[in-house]
């Protein structure tokens, strides 16, 4: 794999800076956070406990915690196992945290799950 030299790159210093400034913009939330809020929800609308999801899951009670509270940033695997102890897919908790982040990024703008899927497939 060849290298590129400095005299090679991109030089980008005459591109137009961003409208906002980083540090005057919302701060946008993180997707793991925004995936706790949904599977704590699903959870709650079940009206089970930490303990009973995390034994169906395979996972500890305080790792689920963590997971609910945006603290730990699971793998998918262990997504897919919490979402099947929830009775949901890997494809719905997707589409909760996209359209989470819709309804936070544009508050104005309802997405339909349909206009949520094309933009994930693009």
């Amino acid at each position: 794999m060849a290298e590129i030299s400095a005299a090679e790159r991109p030089n980008h210093a005459d591109e137009p800076a961003a409208a906002v400034p980083a540090q005057e913009r919302p701060r946008e939330p993180l997707w793991r956070q925004m995936l706790g809020d949904s599977l704590r929800e699903r959870r709650n609308d079940r009206g089970e406990t930490l303990d009973e999801v995390a034994t169906r899951a395979g996972v500890s009670p305080q790792y689920l915690s963590e997971i609910e509270r945006g603290l730990k940033e699971p793998s998918s695997e262990i997504i897919a196992a919490v979402g099947g102890a929830l009775g949901t897919t890997l494809l719905d908790l997707t589409l909760d945290v996209a359209q989470s982040l819709a309804a936070v990024s544009r508050p104005a703008a309802q997405l339909s799950v349909s206009q949520v899927s094309v933009a994930l497939a693009a």
